[in-house]
């Protein structure tokens, strides 16, 4: 269960990251308003995480999922573009994300 409040941390997390730039600097009111209850919300469920996950691990893992999913939601919903070197980078967070998990205790 705990890995799964982890992984909603993480939605939460990239859902309000993208509101935020819809949000235009909080100047759109109702993604503004996502925004803050997304950050409320993705810190909720990363301190329920946290009652049985390794600090180190969960924070790592949210972050990261963070860092990727803003990453490919940025290329589909605002037309940004990476260069190789930062596709690069992405995936080896992604890769380092699935071995945390693998490598975790249970």
């Amino acid at each position: 269960m705990h890995w799964i409040m982890l992984a909603m941390a993480a939605l939460f997390e990239v859902g309000w990251a993208v509101s935020m730039k819809y949000s235009d600097g909080f100047t759109v009111l109702i993604p503004s308003i996502i925004t803050v209850i997304g950050y409320i919300a993705s810190a909720v469920f990363l301190s329920i995480a946290l009652k049985e996950l390794p600090l180190g691990t969960a924070y790592a893992m949210w972050t990261g999922f963070g860092i990727v999913g803003t990453s490919v939601l940025g290329i589909f919903l605002f037309g940004e573009k990476l260069s190789f070197p930062q596709i690069l980078c992405v995936v080896l967070i992604a890769l380092g994300i699935a071995g945390l998990k693998l490598m975790a205790k249970e």
